[in-house]
């Protein structure tokens, strides 16, 4: 079974749902399809979905499932990898009217040189990725403490003052210890 989830932002994430939807009708995916739609405004035809699911029921569907397809929200890709989930990261971008910016990206970069971690910027890679089977299972750093260590670097704590600020126009200065 594969397990989709867009979240909860209140953007739509047609994009991931559609290529999804579209893999599923043409056979291209021949296992069950269980997507959470969240804000999204279209409604898969080859799949069983769901706007939003309770938290009980979301880990239920990630168990079950073999894949974990997911947006960026950093949550819910690491519950998927932590119970050891093959996890396909879709981050939302802004370029599609999915998210006020591309923190999603960036973190997901940065993430991907600490730990082993499939995730694609473009939709049309999705089908190829599945069908590979290889998807990446890395277990992460299990430890809150060590976790956060591995990411005391300057370049990830400038980009934390850039992206927790989002759109304000103060300036604080964050570091790695007063979140971890």
């Amino acid at each position: 079974m594969i397990f989709v989830t867009v979240g909860t932002h209140e953007q739509q994430f047609n994009r991931l749902i559609k290529e999804v939807d579209r893999l599923k009708g043409t056979g291209a995916i021949d296992q069950e399809v269980f997507i959470q739609t969240g804000y999204s405004d279209f409604e898969p035809q080859n799949c069983q979905w769901s706007k939003f699911l309770s938290y009980d029921d979301m880990n239920s569907y990630m168990k079950e499932a073999e894949i974990v397809i997911t947006h960026g929200g950093p949550a819910t890709f690491m519950n998927a990898v932590s119970k050891g989930k093959k996890t396909i990261v879709v981050p939302r971008q802004e370029q599609f009217g999915e998210h006020v910016n591309n923190h999603q990206v960036d973190f997901l970069k940065e993430l991907f040189l600490k730990i082993e971690l499939d995730y694609i910027l473009n939709i049309s890679e999705l089908e190829n990725i599945i069908k590979e089977k290889n998807i990446s299972t890395s277990k992460v750093i299990s430890q809150n403490n060590d976790f956060c260590f591995s990411f005391k670097n300057e370049h990830f704590i400038n980009y934390l003052n850039k992206y927790i600020l989002l759109e304000k126009k103060i300036e604080i200065n964050i570091s790695i210890q007063s979140i971890c």
